[in-house]
């Protein structure tokens, strides 16, 4: 959910949630001001995307990224904005930043939480709940989001992020061995 102060501001801003140590809402930021060296704990959400072949989605992150430019992690990520079904904003940032359709999306991970800093110094703080969902159009990734993508078995997924962690994002990382998806 995107708004703007100013009706005729070409640019609509993008808020998060902003929560308390609990994981209880306690207010809103612009989402460009959030992702800092002093990011405050904010909600979020992954999403690993499944084909019908069973193979999942991995993108490499634009260099343009401000946080973990050029690095590996899962299909996308994403913040719901104030009073948004994560459903919802899942399927609305798979559009944005995939150029895609999902559907069959599944809660993974209700419970994750995870605090990373890069090697620029910009910190994530995010109470993060990790999502699957199948896609369901062809891929059209925005350039300001996504340098590459490819189609992965899990297996190869999980061998992969064992022996190189430090190719992928933290999150993905943190998030894979807790997932199903990669445990078959």
């Amino acid at each position: 959910m995107s708004s703007s102060s100013d009706a005729s501001s070409p640019v609509a801003t993008e808020y998060v949630v902003l929560l308390s140590e609990d994981g209880r809402p306690i207010g809103t930021a612009d989402k460009s001001t959030v992702h800092t060296t002093d990011t405050p704990l904010h909600l979020a959400f992954s999403c690993h995307v499944v084909d019908d072949d069973g193979r999942v989605l991995l993108t490499r992150r634009a260099l343009g990224k401000r946080a973990w430019p050029g690095v590996w992690t899962n299909s996308f990520c994403g913040h719901p904005g104030p009073g948004e079904d994560p459903a919802e904003a899942i399927a609305r940032r798979a559009e944005q930043e995939l150029g895609t359709r999902v559907d069959g999306i599944a809660e993974s991970v209700p419970d994750f939480r995870y605090r990373a800093v890069d090697d620029s110094g910009v910190v994530e703080n995010e109470i993060c709940p990790v999502f699957t969902a199948r896609i369901r159009a062809d891929l059209n990734p925005r350039a300001d989001e996504v340098c590459a993508y490819r189609w992965a078995r899990p297996d190869d997924v999980r061998r992969a992020v064992d022996a190189t962690p430090f190719v992928f994002s933290p999150w993905f990382v943190a998030q894979t061995p807790r997932m199903d998806l990669y445990s078959r």
